[in-house]
């Protein structure tokens, strides 16, 4: 890389969505900008951001549970699921605008709108879900929530999970129609294309990063090998960017920074339940999460899924969970090993001892067989039948194990960390859902914390790929509607029509 007056070089390691839409976005704010993408699999979105590797859901807090927590006086907190819903609503606007302005092809091939529905069943957990329907249902981003307590209506939502229950189940749901599946396996591939037509950008795959090296002038030299010859070069850049998914904690523990440390890695591989049988695909066109075991982590949450995958309908159910050493479906056993270090090891024991309930699970999930399996998925689907199903073994997920001033020693934090050095030249993404769908907000995050000094002379060009940029969709009624209204158009979801 050769930097002129003005020029900046980034380098970005891993070609997921999340690298892919930081480059996007970076190619467009500053086109003279060298941009160079290091990948190590033969292809875009091969690990986590594949379409048979994440549930698909376009995670607005429609359904999800787990972003709407009950109080101690049984009142519903709505407030992540509010900031969830917003995230959304902003990466609907980049994608809109990558298909209206930078035409990146047909967006049926990436999103498309499916009903979002929650199903419990239980005293308990049905008081659970009218109390957080009717404080959705008061705030102006739900308030087109549906709830039911009628077997009859929800036969008419989900037809396939009313087979075989009874009237006198004790059972509720809600739904809402705006929601979406999105294959962002496609989405990333896209976007990489976008990006390789770039006359500054270029994307090289089957490379792999193995160390880094900083100089006297501040300055990152990256180690990369070709993982089809072997051979070996050295790349410099202003700016590392680590979006390597499981393969970002030890990439950012060999830079070396002090924000590096106290950082550990959990990793937990991802299974779907797979139907082969089309006629019961046919018949579940929506999406149905539930609530998780009492005791479990939020990772738990089952939830019998309609996907779109190569433009063809599929349903999975899960996820369930398994335990192993790689931090990358297509990673190495020694990953977990190598991740610890003589200033990490108290992080990881604390966890340990602060987690049990997440340890009993995974120990549960590892014995677990396709029977087992299938008596869950039998609590969304009573009339399941094994010979329609295929378990499969999906993508990783690591979760973030650090020390923080609230939580002390040894914190698990759900959902996607940015890292920075202090200089702003290594930044780093941990961490997992709802990344890829909140993926253009952590994009932003990156921009806004890193690049300070750009951002107002951006903020033109982000308001173009963004319109809602710089104003509150939360508190902003009237915007959020006409907005909601523009990517329905843009993305053809045709919610309003």
């Amino acid at each position: 890389m050769s930097t002129k007056a003005g020029q900046k070089d980034i380098l970005i390691v891993g070609a997921g969505v999340l690298s892919t839409t930081f480059a996007s976005m970076i190619k467009e704010l500053e086109p003279s900008w060298n941009l160079k993408v290091y990948e190590r699999l033969s292809k875009p979105g091969e690990e986590s951001s594949n379409e048979r590797y994440n549930a698909g859901t376009g995670h607005a807090a429609l359904c999800e549970l787990n972003y709407t927590v009950q109080q101690p006086d049984g009142s519903i907190d709505i407030e992540k699921a509010k900031v969830i819903n917003e995230e959304f609503e902003i990466s609907k606007q980049f994608w809109g605008h990558l298909v209206k302005d930078l035409g990146i092809g047909d967006p049926k091939e990436f999103i498309r709108p499916l009903p979002h529905i929650s199903f419990v069943r239980g005293k308990n957990n049905r008081k659970f879900l009218k109390n957080r329907y009717e404080s959705m249902k008061a705030f102006h981003m739900f308030e087109d929530i549906e709830y039911t307590e009628d077997i009859e209506v929800m036969r008419k939502w989900m037809p396939l999970m009313m087979e075989g229950r009874s009237a006198d189940d004790i059972m509720a749901a809600s739904k809402i129609d705006e929601g979406t599946d999105v294959n962002y396996g496609e989405l990333t591939r896209k976007m990489a294309k976008g990006i390789e037509k770039h006359p500054n950008a270029s994307i090289h795959f089957n490379h792999e990063v193995k160390d880094f090296n900083r100089r006297e002038d501040g300055k990152w030299e990256a180690t990369i090998v070709n993982r089809q010859t072997g051979e070996s070069q050295v790349q410099v850049a202003d700016y590392v960017f680590i979006g390597a998914g499981g393969g970002a904690i030890p990439l950012l523990q060999k830079t070396g920074i002090p924000e590096s440390k106290n950082l550990g890695g959990f990793p937990i591989t991802g299974q779907f339940l797979e139907c082969t049988n089309p006629a019961v695909i046919e018949e579940h066109g929506v999406k149905v999460y539930g609530k998780e075991p009492p005791g479990t982590p939020p990772m738990t949450v089952p939830h019998l899924d309609t996907r779109y995958i190569n433009g063809k309908q599929t349903l999975l159910f899960g996820p369930f969970a398994n335990v192993g050493p790689k931090f990358l479906k297509y990673g190495s056993n020694l990953d977990l090993f190598k991740s610890v270090k003589p200033y990490n090891i108290t992080t990881l024991l604390a966890a340990a001892v602060k987690n049990l309930p997440l340890i009993k699970y995974s120990i549960d999930q590892i014995i677990m067989t396709k029977e087992g399996c299938m008596n869950h998925l039998r609590t969304f689907y009573p009339e399941a039948r094994d010979e329609d199903w295929r378990l499969y073994t999906a993508g990783k997920r690591v979760q973030v194990i650090k020390d923080t001033e609230e939580h002390g020693k040894g914190f698990i934090q759900f959902g996607t960390e940015v890292v920075n050095s202090e200089d702003h030249s290594v930044i780093a993404l941990l961490g997992e859902s709802p990344g890829a769908s909140t993926s253009v907000s952590v994009a932003l995050e990156v921009l806004e914390k890193n690049f300070s000094e750009y951002t107002s002379e951006w903020k033109p060009k982000l308001q173009k790929m963004i319109p809602s940029y710089g104003q509150s969709l939360i508190d902003d009624v009237e915007l959020l509607k006409k907005i909601r209204k523009q990517t329905s158009k843009d993305l053809e979801l045709n919610y309003y029509e």
